[in-house]
């Protein structure tokens, strides 16, 4: 049997707007196993993106309880968590969120400054990942002087330089044209396939979902429906 990396069970997350208390997740229940690439599909204000930041420890939940690789975030010291997410958890945001005075290069290494690695370890990590998402000739290229796909690729390679257990990707081709879609696709689909990395996304175009071996649908804050796997190369 096949343990959860992910294990969420009556996942509950309301938050104050005004005097309006709103319910971004009710009451769900999600398994993710090891290996896994999911998709998460929904309107706007579906809960995605709520049950994403919580899986990052980002947020803590109202009520229920989740379990990330056999933790619970919601308990953990600030301290702990930083260092938790910082080794376990990669997250890919839609707008990059690139430092723009960085080189390609000092982006993907930022992770590592929260380690103890010697600085010749962290150029190497760093020229590493870079070499996986295909920009080794990029490496002293700054944001501005990157495409929209290019940047998203460094990203990417930031958020797996730490070499961790999961990564989260918010709507990671929202910003992107079609192609440079395809080809950030292509290389999630690369870390899950051939490294083993379980990849859930966020997604609102049923195109980047079909990236995915399994594709749950959220509205008003439940699972609508769950589709059988469906991962196909894009």
């Amino acid at each position: 049997m096949t343990l959860a990396i992910v294990q969420a069970t009556n996942l509950t997350k309301q938050f104050e707007r005004g005097q309006t208390q709103v319910v971004a997740l009710d009451g769900v229940d999600l398994s993710v196993a090891r290996g896994e690439f999911v998709a998460l599909m929904g309107p706007s204000g579906s809960g995605k993106s709520t049950l994403l930041h919580l899986i990052a420890g980002m947020d803590k939940p109202t009520a229920g309880q989740l379990l990330v690789l056999g933790e619970e975030p919601a308990v953990m010291s600030e301290r702990t968590l930083a260092r938790w997410r910082n080794h376990l958890i990669g997250f890919v945001f839609q707008s990059f969120n690139l430092i723009p005075v960085l080189t390609a290069q000092e982006n993907v290494e930022l992770p590592l400054k929260l380690t103890s690695l010697p600085r010749a370890t962290r150029r190497e990590k760093g020229e590493t990942a870079l070499r996986l998402v295909g920009l080794e000739d990029r490496t002293d290229h700054f944001p501005r002087q990157l495409s929209g796909g290019q940047e998203q690729r460094v990203a990417i390679a930031r958020a797996i330089v730490t070499d961790p257990d999961i990564i989260l990707a918010d709507e990671p081709t929202g910003n992107l044209d079609a192609a440079s879609a395809r080809d950030v696709l292509s290389l999630l689909q690369k870390l899950n396939r051939d490294f083993g990395k379980t990849i859930i996304m966020v997604t609102h175009d049923p195109h980047s979902a079909a990236a995915a071996s399994r594709v749950i649908h959220l509205d008003k804050g439940k699972f609508v429906e769950a589709e059988a796997p469906m991962a196909t190369a894009v």
